[in-house]
């Protein structure tokens, strides 16, 4: 049962409320999308936005910004390589190229002189990834961006709560999305948001989201697209969840400074970036056991799942999976601190119903692990 502690929501009676005036008659009728433009009017209005587009899952966001900037066969996008698949599944299927990029290994988020190495002609985007919560260098990537007239996408999936020198993750380049799937920091079950500031930009993924059908003659189709709209019952979740976020998120924060009250004085050990720059919505605590040890993440986690306390594996380099093989543009020794941080990385249990106790168990699993008495 310890697995139920990995990843999970926190749900109240002011969530089962609000899903049930979603269910209200009228609201299927007058009010059929009431919740999902009130949860994108605030959502936007919160990270400081013009415009935000729900959708089904953060990875259709990320699609319908593709999209809509025109993205198609022979253009690159740079990406970190060390990240989860939706932050870069959507780019195969507008027929481009994902260019796989080094880590920075105090943030783990894309770096910017690898980046600047993997720019050419085709290049056409950069994904930059809020991972575990982390903030990359922005101010290096908005430059980078503005320099070489690159379009800087921000995927704050994992972000919701952080920031880079006071400003909200979701707030950089030209389109930003964010993901409340089940595990996410706050949930709509599955779901994504896509926020924008351009008229154009977010005119044109309105239109795909929805068929590409015209707003005036709505079974007049300009274009084909597929189908990313959302519905009413999980945009009534978001927005109840949403109502909760400084709540949630000082629960998350309360989570990692718990981990790191019980193992912060033990040496060579890596847990999510804070500093002067980055305040962190810490989605997962996440560790990085030091070369000292000479321990890689299988060999911590089958100990740690002999004591009946299990893990989950830090993100592979995506250049290392079968999915992604045939791109051929990143590797071990292109890409270094991408697989040295993810061979000795673990995420900790992280949802919103651990307890002190747990937590307590879990530190221990570890020092026992680790030989620390």
């Amino acid at each position: 049962m310890k697995s139920r502690l990995m990843a999970g929501p926190s749900i109240t009676n002011l969530e089962r409320e609000i899903v049930l005036d979603a269910m209200k008659e009228e609201n299927w009728y007058d009010g059929r999308y009431f919740y999902v433009e009130k949860f994108e009017k605030e959502f936007a209005k919160f990270h400081d936005r013009k415009y935000a587009l729900m959708t089904p899952n953060c990875t259709q966001a990320i699609y319908l910004l593709l999209a809509s900037l025109g993205i198609k066969k022979g253009d690159e996008i740079i990406v970190p390589d060390c990240t989860w698949t939706g932050s870069i599944a959507a780019i195969p299927f507008c027929n481009a190229k994902p260019i796989f990029c080094d880590i920075e290994e105090k943030n783990w988020c894309l770096n910017p002189e690898s980046v600047l190495k993997n720019i050419t002609e085709k290049t056409k985007a950069i994904i930059a990834v809020d991972l575990y919560g982390n903030m990359p260098d922005m101010n290096s990537l908005e430059k980078i961006s503005k320099e070489y007239s690159i379009p800087l996408i921000e995927d704050s999936a994992e972000a919701l709560g952080s920031k880079y020198k006071n400003i909200r993750a979701g707030k950089f380049g030209i389109g930003s999305v964010f993901s409340f799937h089940s595990t996410k920091t706050i949930t709509t079950g599955e779901g994504g948001m896509l926020l924008l500031d351009d008229d154009k930009l977010f005119q044109k993924a309105k239109f795909y989201r929805d068929c590409g059908r015209s707003d005036t003659e709505p079974y007049r189709v300009l274009e084909p697209s597929l189908k990313h709209m959302p519905d009413n019952l999980h945009a009534a979740l978001g927005y109840a969840q949403f109502l909760r976020l400084n709540e949630i998120v000082d629960k998350k924060r309360w989570i990692f400074q718990e981990y790191k009250k019980n193992l912060g004085k033990i040496p060579d050990l890596q847990f999510n970036e804070e500093s002067d720059n980055v305040y962190n919505g810490v989605w997962a605590t996440s560790l990085i056991f030091g070369k000292s040890y000479n321990l890689n993440k299988h060999e911590i986690m089958k100990e740690l799942e002999s004591l009946g306390l299990p893990t989950r594996p830090f993100f592979y380099p995506l250049s290392s999976l079968p999915a992604y093989s045939k791109y051929k543009t990143g590797s071990k020794k292109k890409n270094p601190i991408s697989y040295d941080v993810s061979s000795r990385g673990i995420t900790l249990p992280s949802a919103l119903i651990l307890t002190e106790k747990e937590i307590t168990e879990y530190c221990d699993g570890i020092k026992k692990v680790l030989k620390i008495q």
